[in-house]
Formats: C-alpha cells, structure tokens, sequence
C-alpha cells in the first residue's frame, strides 16, 4: 500500500536551468512511494514513485516510463526513486508526476513477461502491449486520487519506455492530450545492432494508424541504439501511416545520445519539452524552482562541506546525513525507504564518532525527535 512522504522542500539550487524561467517561484514538492493495484501483477502490484507540487489542488498526470537495459539481470538493480530527477522536471512544470516500473522491473513482478521472442524475429506489437497495460493500470490508479486528475495529462518515455508511450497514444485514454518520446524503440542488443529493425519499423507504422495526440520525437545524432537513419524511419513510419509528431535530431550528447534524457543533460533537453507544451497551452511560463539550499553542518569543515553538497545533490531518494559533535559525517542515498537510509547514514558516521545524530533526511532537517536520538543498533560491524 501507500506508505506517505512527509513534503520533501527541494533545496538544490544547481536544479534552476542555466538559462533560467522567466518567472521562477519558489516551492515545496510532495513525494510518495506507492504500489499500483494490478491484477496481473499480483498483491504486489507495480513500484510508483509520485512527485507533484505542495498545493491542495489537482494536478494533471505526467507519466513517466522508463527504458529496458540490455541485459535482464540489470532489470531487478532499477529503482522508480532513481527517475526522481526527471520526474521532478515534470512538477517543477505543474504535473503530477509518477513514474511506475512496469511489471518484471525493479521490484515489480513479471519476469519476462514482456519478451519480444528471439532476435530475428523480435514480436513488438505483443512485448509493447504488456506495457501499454502496466500504463493504463497506473492512469486508472491515479484517476481515482483527489490530488491528481487525468484531465490535461501528458505522457513521457524514454527507450523502451518512448515506444510504450507511443504505443499509448495508439489507444489514447481519455485526457491523454500530449507524449513526448525521448529515444524510444526496443530490441537493441548492441550499437547499432537492432533485432528485427524493419519489425520495429513496422510497429510504430501501426500505433501511427489510430495515433491522434500529438508526440514529440527526440533523437541525439551520436545515439548507439537507435541512430538517425533508424530514428528517422520509425519517425517515417509513424507520421506515413497519420501519427502526428514532430520530430527533433538533437544534437550528439557526451558519448552517447541515446542517455541525452537525464538529469545532467536537462539544460539540453528541457527546452524542447517546454516549447511543445507551451505550444498546446499546457504549462505556464512560471516553472517552479526549489528554496534555498539546506545550511551545512556548522561543525562541518571545508572538505565536509563538500560532501554534504554532495549529499544535496544527489537525485536519489530516499537518502540521510548524519553528523557528530566533532564534525565526523556519514551519509547514503537510493535507499528504498528512509529509515533505511537513516540507519545507514549513522552507520556510517559512527565508524568515526559514537555520539551521531541525524541531520537531514531526503531534502529536510531531521526533526528534533529523530536528530537527538543516537542509533546504538546502526554502529558499523
């Protein structure tokens, strides 16, 4: 079930784009970690990670899918709470963002439930419709909270997660108004080694047949797993058959585009998300940006210092920092609950001090209840 996040005040300062809002407004961000209700994935259900803006009102959904890494064993290492960055981009624009981990990734169920078959003959069409299920499961979750509407949502994906979302506007749902597709396609075992591209070809060229939302195509030009003549036909698929898209050849990012979607990069690719949702209307040009930064420790020294802004900028929750009285720190992030990350931290303060307290946990100071307290069972063994 659910399990609440206190409001988490987003304090980085370095999240503000280098070109800056035109109109920045300062702001908390609420967070929850939840499991989405879903019968093929059992009790279980599938991994959520929800980030929106602290208001009372309704926000519109931004969904957020991710890619598949090449090898199935790195499919149990992935976390929703790693998206965290990204789908902070999305609240900052006034969304509800939720990023779900589809079945047979991460901690949800469904080992290879979304296999595309052998590599000659890789099968899209059915591998992209378990994922479109996983999605249609987690809008149904979100239609029924009352601090999230499907009215005016959008949707987002990156890789394997691109080709969902626009397998998605195929059989759009109702409120579904817009997609943005960062990379997408499957079926990359190798750079620039595709199975079955002209099948994956094929597979947008069918989405594009009932597709009507409008989408929006981003391809790096130095992109290992789906280069720009491959990008450019399953663009060309798509619109032929009457997808409406708008397709953006990025330009080559580090070494390889095809990782252009991150948190690093957003400077590069936030303005493309920007200008074609300002062109449907569907966010302001007021984008949120998070309040001063957290205070250091005063005990800290400078080198301390430095890793406790370290700490700040870390884009993976749920994280905590942990100090003494003599200026001894520790501190872990991706954590899958707090009280995780609390406990290592103040292990690992305590390898050199124990008398730790906790500092901070995710952006905000412990409370005084949780920071007085010294963790004798956390000591490093």
């Amino acid at each position: 079930m659910a399990v609440l996040r206190k409001l988490l005040p987003l304090l980085i300062a370095w999240l503000i784009p280098a070109d800056g809002p035109s109109s920045a407004v300062a702001a908390e961000f609420y967070t929850e970690d939840l499991r989405i209700p879903m019968a093929e994935a059992g009790p279980q259900g599938l991994e959520a990670f929800l980030v929106r803006p602290a208001g009372t009102k309704r926000y519109p959904l931004a969904l957020l899918s991710h890619g598949s890494p090449r090898s199935f064993d790195d499919r149990a290492t992935m976390s929703a709470h790693k998206y965290y960055g990204i789908a902070l981009e999305y609240a900052r624009r006034g969304f509800a963002a939720l990023i779900v981990m589809r079945r047979g990734y991460g901690s949800s169920p469904g080992g290879r439930v979304d296999s595309v078959g052998g590599c000659a003959k890789a099968a899209y069409l059915p591998a992209v419709a378990v994922a479109v299920a996983d999605l249609r499961a987690a809008i149904d979750a979100m239609a029924r909270r009352p601090d999230v509407t499907t009215t005016g949502m959008i949707a987002a994906g990156h890789s394997a997660g691109g080709l969902a979302t626009i397998a998605l506007t195929a059989q759009a749902p109702s409120g579904l108004v817009a997609a943005i597709n960062f990379a997408g396609g499957r079926g990359s075992r190798d750079d620039d080694d595709v199975c079955n591209a002209d099948g994956l070809v094929q597979a947008f060229a069918t989405f594009g047949k009932t597709s009507r939302v409008p989408t929006l195509w981003v391809y790096a030009t130095n992109d290992s797993y789906f280069g720009p003549d491959l990008a450019r036909r399953l663009h060309d698929g798509f619109r032929t058959s009457g997808g409406n898209a708008k397709f953006i050849a990025a330009p080559p990012f580090g070494d390889d585009g095809h990782y252009l979607y991150a948190v690093a990069s957003r400077a590069q690719w936030t303005p493309y998300v920007d200008a074609f949702l300002r062109e449907r209307g569907l966010v302001s040009r007021d984008i949120l940006s998070p309040p001063d930064p957290l205070p250091p420790p005063r005990q800290l020294n400078e080198a301390a210092r430095a890793e406790f802004a370290r700490y700040l900028a870390s884009m993976l929750p749920h994280k905590a920092f942990a100090v003494s009285p003599n200026g001894g720190y520790g501190w872990r992030s991706g954590h899958i609950t707090a009280d995780d990350a609390r406990r290592e931290s103040l292990a690992a303060c305590m390898k050199w001090s124990p008398t730790c307290t906790l500092y901070a946990i995710d952006d905000r100071l412990a409370e005084p209840a949780q920071a007085t307290s010294t963790d004798q069972s956390a000591r490093a063994r």
